[in-house]
């Protein structure tokens, strides 16, 4: 059971990235004036903010993906999805990390909660060697 649980939560915290990648590309606003990751201090500067909107919709579904590989590997009860989760929780944080403006405000639409989130699977995952789904 409690493998189904971790499954549906790392299956859904990537399909949150999609909802992230859907906004890079302006498919669509999360909210209204939200305009992320126009700004980022690693990218735009370099880029320009059209360059960066585009590979930050690519990345978010690369961690998409890689979380939803995760969870398949969870359900299906493979011990590869340990390893995977962990590296798409790093690689998640990274993004926003990256894309962020340097700006502290409105950071929850920044990603300021995945990045929370990935920290605490990655202390979870690594510190606490938990859950042990068998």
């Amino acid at each position: 059971m409690l493998s189904v649980v971790f499954g549906i939560f790392f299956l859904l915290h990537g399909l949150v990235h999609l909802l992230y990648s859907g906004q890079s590309a302006r498919l669509f606003e999360l909210q209204p004036g939200m305009v992320w990751p126009d700004g980022s201090w690693a990218f735009s500067r370099v880029f320009g903010n059209e360059a960066t909107r585009i590979l930050a919709s690519i990345l978010c579904i690369l961690a998409a993906l890689s979380f939803m590989a995760g969870s398949i590997g969870i359900f299906v009860s493979q011990t590869w999805w340990h390893p995977m989760v962990a590296g798409s929780a790093a690689f998640s944080a990274s993004i926003f990390i990256l894309f962020w403006d340097g700006q502290a405000r409105a950071l929850a639409n920044k990603g300021l909660f995945a990045i929370l989130i990935n920290l605490a699977i990655l202390v979870a995952l690594l510190v606490f060697r938990w859950p042990s789904l068998g």
